[in-house]
């Protein structure tokens, strides 16, 4: 089989490059492995079912079973997803010039792959194999019947009463949140002596004391040292400690998806992570191979694989001058409840980088131009925003509120357009609605150095 452009794997940028060029006429080939997996992780195993779990988890009543609830749920998120997969499939199967094979893709040269025995020789290939759950090598976790990865976990209908999941970064606090409000024992384990280390002090301090609020029991500075069937073992503080679990969740984060593509036939360099090798126009170290979404090793979000395709599109349809470095105060969302949504400098990062500061901060429950926080009686979190004190920059702003994944892309909208902080201040918004906080919060200046 011969075609124009080759994309390997259904994720998010793969297949809106294989929609454009087959708008354009071109002939795309699209080979997905997994008759489960098309479209992507994102509709399939991250963010719809995870987020819709949120959603489901909030809707329990005190009175509702919590593993009927869970069952019931996991059946809605499965039926979703399905939905999507099904959609994502007809749209690129049914274009006139697209054809979707489902098989494993191995490279045979820089131009060739083997699906299921079958060459199949592209002048182009787009490379868009997503990522894997990591499994820590902690003795003992691969081999217990217990161990789970999130891909799995959000899969089986029976809720763990008992959820230990070793890994506090974005992943392990999603699923612990989640968890809990089902109402699952949820225990967190953070190697670092506190979660969210990247993050300021006193955003941190807010959202760990949210999530203890819970119930979550979340012990950092903990290593953990070996899993014996169903149970944890870790140190912390020099002494040694066991908690059992139902299920013990393994959130040590992804890894690019390339072992078994061939990739050494093909001339594809990948760094020692097993990300493939791009430059800023993510060409691979073959100039007709391109690699987009978490395979290349960049940042791990839907919307950063969407932007690959633009910068792949630009290369093969465009002017070729779209680039990774264009992008400018990219936002990102953790989805505890209420989400913590972030964008740009911390305030330490900005005080170590030389500016001179002023700092706005509000806890929500005081912000009295918000008055949807009580309207869905969600009024745990805070806002803050790190300024330039000398030129009104917006430098990084965090956001730990009911909305925030919504109330950070007009944050970094401004940021990319220069937006100064006081025209975000005195803008005119909708009432109610949680971004007319910014009224309030930015008027609020805590601390000018």
């Amino acid at each position: 089989m011969d075609t124009d452009v080759l994309v390997i794997g259904f994720g998010k940028g793969g297949k809106t490059a294989a929609a454009a060029l087959g708008r354009r006429r071109r002939r795309v080939v699209l080979v997905e492995q997994s008759d489960q997996m098309y479209g992507g992780t994102c509709p399939n195993v991250g963010c719809v079912p995870t987020k819709a779990l949120v959603h489901h988890s909030r809707n329990r009543r005190p009175l509702d079973s919590a593993p009927e609830w869970y069952e019931h749920a996991v059946g809605e998120v499965q039926a979703l997803t399905s939905t999507f997969r099904a959609g994502n499939y007809d749209a690129l199967n049914n274009a006139d010039t697209v054809t979707v094979i489902t098989g494993k893709a191995r490279f045979v040269d820089a131009h060739t792959v083997t699906v299921g025995g079958v060459p199949i020789t592209a002048e182009h290939i787009l490379i868009n194999t997503g990522s894997t759950p990591v499994i820590p090598d902690i003795p003992g976790l691969a081999a217990s019947k217990y161990t789970v990865t999130s891909t799995e976990l959000i899969h089986e209908p029976s809720l763990p009463k008992r959820l230990a999941i070793v890994g506090g970064g974005y992943l392990g606090i999603e699923f612990a949140s989640i968890y809990r409000q089902f109402g699952a024992q949820v225990t967190m384990f953070e190697s670092q002596p506190r979660i969210l280390r990247h993050e300021d002090d006193d955003i941190a301090a807010v959202a760990e004391s949210i999530l203890v609020g819970e119930g979550i029991d979340i012990i950092a500075g903990a290593s953990v040292r070996e899993i014996r069937d169903a149970t944890v073992v870790y140190e912390k503080d020099g002494q040694e400690f066991t908690t059992e679990a139902d299920a013990i969740l393994a959130a040590a984060g992804r890894v690019p998806a390339t072992e078994g593509l061939g990739l050494e036939a093909a001339g594809v360099r990948v760094t020692e992570r097993g990300a493939v090798v791009v430059d800023e126009y993510l060409r691979t170290s073959q100039p007709h191979i391109f690699a987009l979404g978490d395979v290349n090793g960049g940042p791990q979000f839907t919307y950063i694989s969407l932007d690959d395709s633009r910068i792949v599109l630009d290369q093969l349809l465009g002017d070729g001058k779209r680039s990774t470095a264009d992008r400018v105060a990219i936002p990102h969302t953790l989805f505890m409840t209420p989400p913590l949504a972030t964008v740009g400098l911390t305030e330490r990062e900005a005080r170590a980088a030389g500016y001179r500061l002023k700092i706005a901060r509000q806890p929500v429950a005081e912000i009295v131009a918000m008055p949807r926080a009580y309207v869905v009686e969600e009024t745990r979190g805070v806002m803050k925003f790190v300024l330039d004190a000398d030129t009104d920059e917006v430098l990084g702003a965090a956001l730990l509120s009911v909305d925030a994944q919504e109330l950070i892309n007009t944050v970094a909208l401004a940021m990319r357009n220069g937006v100064p902080a006081s025209q975000l201040r005195d803008a005119v918004y909708t009432h109610p609605s949680s971004t007319e906080a910014f009224n309030e919060v930015l008027f609020t200046i805590v601390r000018e150095d």
